[in-house]
């Protein structure tokens, strides 16, 4: 009897270990890029909400060595970035129904271009990782960004939504570098 109570305790603890290992591969702020989000409320009270992993300098050249240029990169970490908006927007010059997407860019030294595509879940239905990009045919859209260089260096990625007019500006920043977009509702 007590051999039998003895397995079952240790049965018992070794699945509560278990179980706080899961747990804990889980809590997605312990990961290297954590997670982050912005979000954007219009003057109608529509919103945008941008959800993504922010990876971290640490010391790496990140446009041209970390991230090349000429190539798609998943703007951030880990998942995709989500981009999820309740009302149709212009997106650069580019017309975006309400709806939910991901987010990819290519970099340049001059120059950006962001990728909007429908591709928002696996095949199996869960999210859809960063890499490898899904492929052309699951664009909605592509449209150029303005590339500008920051005073200081950026340690994390950072995706921000600032108020511009009744809209806002979508910036991309990390290291000496600002990729910008500009983002309004559409009439």
């Amino acid at each position: 009897m007590k051999n039998r109570f003895a397995s079952f305790a240790v049965l018992t603890i070794a699945l509560a270990a278990f179980a706080a290992l899961g747990f804990a591969q889980q809590d997605k702020s312990q990961r290297p890029s954590p997670p982050a989000n912005t979000h954007f409320t219009f003057p109608d009270g529509k919103t945008l909400t941008i959800d993504y992993s922010s990876p971290r300098m640490r010391g790496r050249e990140i446009y041209g060595g970390l991230v090349p240029y000429g190539k798609v990169w998943r703007a951030g970490a880990n998942e995709a970035t989500t981009f999820v908006t309740d009302t149709d927007l212009m997106v650069g010059d580019k017309t975006v129904p309400a709806g939910a997407y991901t987010l990819d860019t290519i970099p340049e030294q001059g120059t950006w271009t962001l990728i909007i595509s429908k591709k928002t879940k696996n095949d199996k239905g869960g999210p859809v990782w960063g890499i490898p990009y899904p492929g052309e045919q699951y664009d909605f859209t592509r449209t150029p960004m303005e590339v500008s260089k920051l005073n200081s260096p950026v340690e994390d990625f950072t995706i921000s939504l600032v108020q511009a007019g009744d809209g806002c500006s979508m910036n991309m920043d990390w290291a000496t570098t600002r990729a910008t977009i500009l983002i309004t509702e559409k009439k």
